[in-house]
């Protein structure tokens, strides 16, 4: 009797997870409307949803564009062994 209390317990908890297919920082840079309403979601509930993986992806997509806007250009990598000619 317990092992079926336990199995049904069990897979009711499965079900409870988040159904929300996880999207691409570049799917987000392509969507506006959807990474602003993703966005949005996440600053309404940051405890929650601030770490999930959509909320991640859109922010960086947000941060990516507000970049590309500003012109930003990502700098080379300083080679501290070589001497300077």
């Amino acid at each position: 009797m317990k092992n079926i209390v336990l199995l049904t317990l069990l897979a009711i908890l499965a079900g409870c997870g988040e159904n929300t297919p996880v999207q691409t920082v570049d799917w987000y840079k392509e969507h506006d409307a959807e990474r602003k309403e993703m966005l949005a979601k996440c600053k309404a509930d940051p405890g929650r949803l601030r770490e999930s993986a959509n909320c991640v992806n859109a922010q960086q997509a947000d941060n990516q564009k507000a970049n590309a806007r500003r012109g930003w250009v990502t700098p080379s990598a300083v080679d501290f062994g070589k001497k300077g000619d």
